[in-house]
């Protein structure tokens, strides 16, 4: 073999060594890529799937429209409406803006941006430079101050100039159509969306709706392209509620009170009407009150629902109440005379006085001028276990359930430790306790509706978005206080606190027989200790009409300066708005005049009448044992008969066919007669006789 062929031979296995070598290097980089993609892809390819659609996807937090709040006519009270809100996405911003300028961009786009919201220029450099995704700088803007941001943002306007990253968007924001009524009631919502206060705290969970996360693509710019899985609107939207609380009676007690409290320079005061026969609230007046819609300029002694919150001692309308127990425990009976040993009664080192002195008062009497001394008397007679047990039964020393914050529980001195003979008698007429209005309402509405103890209702029905009735509220009895004899008899006797030479006479509507109490309840110093000389708490607890209640109101007046007494302070609010209410209501009086007891009164006393003509009925045989008796009555002399339940032109005629004649109060059936069915009367003699509506 020539040299040239050696050589040439020798070339080619040099280029042919160099070829493996090239084929093996990329063999063995293909063998690794390969490898790479199969633990990219197959080994770790569910980690790094995850990974891109963090990258590429963006949580989107829904917030749905709150829950609008109605009256019980459908009268907007609060509702939602979309204002602009605007927040900064500073990563966007500083994207393509080289490192050692973004101070500069930074500081010039934070002094524009703070010149337009008026906020400190510092505080959004810092949120710029964050280079955080999401962050506010400032909710619930003026359309002015959007349309200027929307300038910033457009790069027709700024040209290279423009700021990055601005989002204006619609946000929830709460207004109050009605303003400062039922503000207290009502409370408001925080810029976060969060209730605050009243209704928009307590059913926050219902009005909010449901807040919910959603899933947005977005390009390698972060720009949200668009969003799935969007539900309907009104699914994700908060309930409706609808209140029993009546605008238009709520707006006339908050006016009345407002004129009471400025009239009489009081620090505040508060009204509650409600139906006695479901409990149902119908206003709850608080003053001083507060526009929710400008809460942040609003002091929190304003917002403050005084119906609820506030305790005082009751005063003299505890007497209703001490009655009430006396009659159902046996200790006294509406006949009964009560000795009140002349204005002045010592009790262990205490002495008790009437601002009345009297000697002798039924009990009737001790109602209507409002006795200390015979209440206490009463008080003493049933013992201080017997008298805690009547008041926690009618609901005082404990909360009343309805579904608000704030409410407080008032106070009794506890029955584990036994009250001494003063701690009795004060309680009797209503010193040494603590009541809320409310619980002081439901009170008297339990009298009012014959002696069962209503549960609260301010919720009338909550319902969807779409119209559809989630749950309504019933009326719910908690419990019977008295007998219904006993209700009625009482009842009796506070129509004569309102009559006559009664204390509250400027509670009395042409028309209507009103049943009401009055108190003038002195204060606590707290720096003494002691009683103080110059404030007071004037109140009024009553319903109307009497036998027939639609409404029971009770007011109550914190520290009025220029008069105290509950008769001329709080009597004539309850007497200007009840009668709103019953012209509201289309309730008309049957005359012009006052519902007059007064012939009545001469000849028998009315609470004893109705109370004991009640108490023979539920204990009632057969109607021919009731009436007839084997005993012959005399000449000239005639057995009343039982007429209950007869129309009035059938009970006048059979009356008139015995001889003798009647007092007609009512109209409808007859529900009370006096004397009592089975008396012995001389002919001629006139009979008074109670027609209610049938039902």
């Amino acid at each position: 073999m020539s040299a040239e062929d050696e050589e040439g031979r020798s070339k080619r296995v040099g280029i042919r060594a160099r070829m493996y070598v090239v084929f093996g290097l990329v063999a063995l980089g293909f063998g690794m890529v390969l490898s790479s993609a199969w633990d990219v892809m197959v080994r770790d390819g569910e980690g790094w799937r995850e990974l891109a659609e963090r990258q590429r996807q963006r949580r989107l937090r829904i917030v749905p429209k709150r829950g609008t709040i109605y009256d019980r006519n459908g009268l907007a009270l609060a509702v939602s409406v979309e204002v602009p809100s605007v927040s900064l996405d500073s990563y966007d911003l500083l994207r393509t803006v080289p490192a050692p300028q973004i101070p500069v961009v930074a500081r010039d786009a934070a002094n524009r941006i703070a010149a337009v919201l008026e906020l400190d220029p510092a505080d959004v450099e810092r949120k710029i430079l964050s280079k955080r995704r999401f962050s506010w700088l400032k909710r619930q803007i003026s359309a002015e101050e959007a349309a200027r941001l929307r300038e910033l943002a457009s790069r027709k306007v700024m040209g290279d100039r423009r700021v990055r990253g601005l989002v204006v968007e619609g946000e929830g924001r709460r207004y109050y159509p009605r303003r400062t009524v039922a503000g207290p009631l009502l409370g408001f919502v925080a810029p976060d969306g969060e209730g605050k206060d009243g209704i928009e705290l307590s059913l926050d969970h219902d009005l909010k709706g449901h807040v919910e996360q959603l899933r947005g693509l977005r390009d390698r710019s972060g720009r949200l392209l668009f969003a799935d899985g969007m539900h309907d609107d009104q699914a994700l939207a908060g309930h409706d509620i609808h209140l029993t609380i009546d605008q238009g009676i709520q707006h006339t007690a908050e006016r009345e009170l407002a004129n009471v409290a400025t009239t009489f320079e009081a620090a505040g005061g508060s009204v509650i009407a409600l139906d006695p026969n479901t409990g149902e609230i119908l206003a709850m007046a608080s003053w001083p009150g507060y526009n929710p819609n400008d809460y942040r300029s609003s002091e929190i002694n304003e917002r403050r629902d005084r119906g609820l919150s506030d305790l005082f001692e009751p005063g003299s309308t505890m007497k209703i109440f001490t009655i009430a127990a006396g009659l159902s425990g046996g200790a006294i009976t509406p006949a009964q005379k009560l000795y009140c040993e002349k204005g002045f009664m010592p009790v262990d080192n205490v002495t008790i006085r009437d601002t009345h002195p009297s000697e002798w008062l039924s009990i009737s009497q001790v109602l209507a001028f409002s006795s200390n001394i015979c209440a206490a008397k009463i008080g003493l007679a049933l013992g201080g276990n017997r008298l805690y047990d009547s008041l926690r039964r009618f609901g005082f020393g404990q909360t009343t359930g309805v579904p608000l914050p704030g409410e407080a529980t008032g106070m009794l001195r506890p029955r584990s430790r036994p009250w001494v003979q003063v701690e009795t008698a004060a309680a009797s007429f209503g010193q040494g306790i603590s009541v809320s209005n409310l619980q002081l309402a439901l009170a008297t509405a339990a009298l009012a509706n014959g002696g069962e103890l209503m549960e609260p209702a301010i919720i009338k029905r909550v319902s969807s978005a779409t119209g559809e009735t989630l749950r309504t509220s019933v009326p719910k009895v908690r419990r019977r206080v008295v007998p219904k004899r006993v209700a009625r008899a009482v009842v009796e006797m506070m129509i004569g606190v309102t009559e006559g030479e009664g204390t509250g006479v400027e509670a009395a509507i042409n028309g209507y027989q009103v049943a009401g109490k009055t108190a003038t309840a002195q204060k606590t110093d707290p720096k003494t200790g002691r009683y103080s000389l110059d404030k007071y708490i004037a109140s009024f607890v009553g319903f109307v009409p009497a036998r027939k209640p639609r409404v029971v109101i009770s007011v109550m007046i914190d520290e009025p300066m220029l008069e105290h007494a509950g008769g001329a302070v709080a009597a004539p609010l309850f007497r200007r708005l009840a009668k709103k209410i019953l012209e509201y209501q289309g309730l008309m009086p049957r005359s012009a005049k006052r519902a007059d007891l007064a012939a009545l009164a001469r000849t028998a006393d009315p609470a004893h009448a109705v109370y004991e003509a009640m108490r023979q009925a539920e204990g009632r045989r057969p109607a021919v044992q009731d009436t007839v008796s084997p005993a012959p009555v005399g000449a000239g002399r005639v057995r009343v008969p039982d007429l209950t339940g007869w129309p009035l032109r059938e009970a006048v005629r059979r009356l008139s066919d015995l001889g003798l004649s009647a007092k007609i109060d009512g109209t409808g059936l007859l529900s009370l007669q006096t004397p009592a069915p089975g008396s012995v009367v001389t002919k001629g003699e006139t009979l008074t006789l109670f027609f209610e509506p049938a039902t």
